[in-house]
């Protein structure tokens, strides 16, 4: 695909981020764009974010939505329909938080009709004694759900932020392709089909002129 200015254009991604209010969603997006942790920021702000990337080797266009702490339910089918993948994140020391994501799964996939790409978060990592949430319990919920899972501390940073966002990405891309073939399997079935009746009528015609 080329840009208007003749360059190649790289493939763009819509990412939805949501979860419970107070899990860490916006630190964990401006962790991921800035290489920053925010100690303050608005709870109830939602803000959009476009961000240029490489991942394995192709130039990304990704569009980030952080539905911040709003009540999600009152754009959710909105927000559902734009993204074609999330991030959805709880805090390992809160257990509603848990519980609210698996929620908002099953609301995402309803809406969809369909699987989804996801990649499931527990943020806040770093506060290891307070944990109600453990390891273990995410990963079969991960597991049920054919998706990515990852722990991450948005205050202390790490590898995993970025990954989590690049392997949404790739997750997004498969999916995609996939849909993409059978539109060209179908085509190319089409023009089977009408080679076929070609045939059929030039050898109808040849045994009558015989």
């Amino acid at each position: 695909m080329m840009s208007s200015n003749g360059k190649s254009k790289g493939s763009e991604t819509k990412i939805c981020i949501l979860g419970g209010p107070g899990v860490g969603k916006s630190a964990l997006v401006v962790r991921f764009l800035t290489r920053r942790f925010i100690w303050e920021y608005d709870p109830t702000l939602e803000c959009s974010y476009k961000h240029h990337t490489t991942i394995d080797d192709e130039p990304i266009t990704m569009e980030i939505l952080d539905t911040a702490g709003q009540d999600w339910t009152i754009h959710r089918e909105g927000h559902v329909r734009w993204a074609d993948g999330f991030v959805l994140v709880y805090a390992v020391n809160d257990r509603q938080s848990f519980d609210e994501v698996c929620s908002i799964k099953q609301c995402i996939d309803d809406i969809k009709k369909t699987n989804t790409q996801c990649v499931l978060v527990g943020n806040k990592i770093d506060l290891l004694h307070e944990i109600r949430v453990h390891t273990s319990e995410a990963e079969r919920v991960a597991t049920d759900w054919a998706c990515a899972f990852f722990e991450t501390s948005a205050s202390d940073g790490g590898d995993e932020i970025y990954e989590l966002f690049h392997e949404l990405h790739r997750e997004i891309k498969r999916r995609k392709m996939l849909e993409c073939k059978p539109r060209r399997r179908s085509s190319a079935h089409q023009m089977r089909q009408v080679l076929t009746k070609m045939f059929k009528t030039q050898t109808s015609k040849v045994t009558s002129a015989s």
